[in-house]
């Protein structure tokens, strides 16, 4: 482990150097201009931050450090007899910037199988709960009640370094990421299997051993959970769940308490819940058709009907993507290989055949392409994962390797406390009418 963190420490100091060099000679550039628009309606498309660990174009799709899905697909190491990505080589190639040899990722599962122990009390905090409660409450309560084990908040604690702040939120995220699915998996366990929890198998992968306590064998299942972990890490810094981990970090609060806030906003409908109502919408669908293959007409009948009655096809469009998400064609090109004939993976098919033209017709849909949520549960479901109210959760897993790294880079990089201006909708007034010279008096 030593080596892996002394590689990054070194990538840190020389970006922060780079960094450095770029404000002191260009720190008044002026990158962009901000509309009223932007300030009432989200923010949308504001350059505002500076994330490290991958960047989404609305043309290729998101890029891991330059790489695209394809690429991590062909180029990362794989499990043995594997053809899909460890998640653990993403991690590796977000934290440094290189695609790691297959020795190096053995050893970072190692690392994370040593890490990976939970204590008792926390499966006891998770456990008072009432099984009612959603798996994403129950999951971040056991994350929150693993922060007492916090290497960061002891440390600061005791009058840490700034310089070493590094160090302890980078020892805390590897011993996040190695905890995390046992904790998911223990809520999957005790809400839908009769709490009967499955030990870990110290032999398999980050990803296998997950698919493993949740009390999948199959190793095509384990195969997909690598694919889905890999394709859900990330998502460059804006989004909800990535920006809320950066800005409770900014307040030095440790990665604990950073990453369970970050999960909150992951919980929400219009964040991680999407892939929870995509596969609710088709199972609604393939009921009010009374068929569990709709023909292209029937779904187009269905889909018209969803837009009429004022609602959205869940699964399509995109803040900045412009054509079909990469993730969707990964996950459609694994259900091919591995799925050819399943009636619900062959409705996802064709609703994409479908629906896109529909949406296109309609003249105002910016993009009418399937996202990473228009797929993901037919595959699990596949699977037996029918439990759709967990989906969330295996997003959650997945980002924590995305959020947990620019968590790193923020503390390497020593990013300030987040603070940006806000005015009231009376100043803008005031200053629309020329009483005022700037929007912020």
């Amino acid at each position: 482990m030593e080596m892996l963190k002394q590689k990054f420490k070194a990538q840190a100091d020389k970006l922060g150097d780079e960094i450095k060099a770029i404000l002191k000679e260009h720190g008044d550039t002026i990158i962009g201009q901000t509309t009223l628009s932007q300030l009432y309606q989200g923010m949308r498309g504001m350059t505002a931050l500076v994330s490290e660990t991958s960047l989404l174009d609305a043309q290729d799709g998101i890029r891991f450090r330059r790489h695209s899905i394809d690429e991590l697909r062909e180029k990362l190491p794989k499990a043995p007899g594997g053809s899909e990505p460890l998640p653990e080589a993403l991690f590796y190639l977000m934290l440094v910037g290189e695609i790691p040899t297959q020795e190096e990722v053995e050893n970072l599962t190692s690392i994370l199988q040593r890490r990976s122990h939970v204590p008792t009390y926390v499966f006891e905090t998770m456990g008072a709960l009432p099984k009612e409660t959603h798996p994403m409450t129950m999951f971040v309560v056991g994350i929150m009640a693993l922060q007492a084990e916090s290497n960061f908040a002891k440390r600061y604690a005791e009058g840490m370094n700034k310089k070493d702040y590094w160090a302890a939120a980078f020892e805390d995220t590897l011993d996040l990421i190695a905890r995390i699915p046992h904790i998911a998996a223990y809520v999957y366990r005790r809400k839908y299997k009769q709490g009967k929890a499955l030990q870990p198998d110290g032999l398999l992968d980050w990803a296998g051993n997950f698919a493993h306590m949740l009390g999948y064998d199959d190793e095509q299942f384990k195969e997909l959970m690598r694919l889905y972990m890999v394709i859900h890490a990330d998502h460059e810094g804006g989004n909800v769940s990535a920006h809320t981990t950066h800005l409770v970090g900014s307040a030095l609060s440790d990665p604990y308490l950073s990453y369970a806030a970050g999960m909150n906003g992951l919980a929400g409908p219009l964040h991680g819940l999407a892939n929870q109502e995509v596969i609710k919408w088709i199972f609604e669908m393939q009921e009010a058709l009374d068929t569990k293959e709709p023909s292209a007409d029937q779904i187009k009948q269905y889909v018209e009907k969803t837009l009429s009655e004022g609602k959205v096809v869940p699964g399509y469009g995109h803040a900045v993507l412009r054509k079909t998400d990469p993730r969707f064609t990964a996950q459609m090109d694994f259900g091919k290989k591995h799925m050819p004939d399943d009636p619900l993976v062959n409705t996802v098919w064709r609703i994409y055949e479908t629906v896109p033209p529909i949406l296109q017709s309609l003249g105002k849909v910016k993009n009418p392409w399937p996202n990473v949520d228009a797929h993901s549960g037919a595959l699990l479901v596949h699977y037996g994962m029918v439990e759709y109210e967990y989906y969330t959760v295996l997003f959650a897993v997945s980002r924590s390797l995305g959020v947990l790294t620019s968590l790193c880079w923020d503390r390497a990089l020593g990013m300030p406390l987040e603070r940006p201006k806000s005015v009231t909708t009376a100043a803008v007034k005031r200053w629309l009418n020329k009483e005022v010279d700037n929007l912020g008096d």
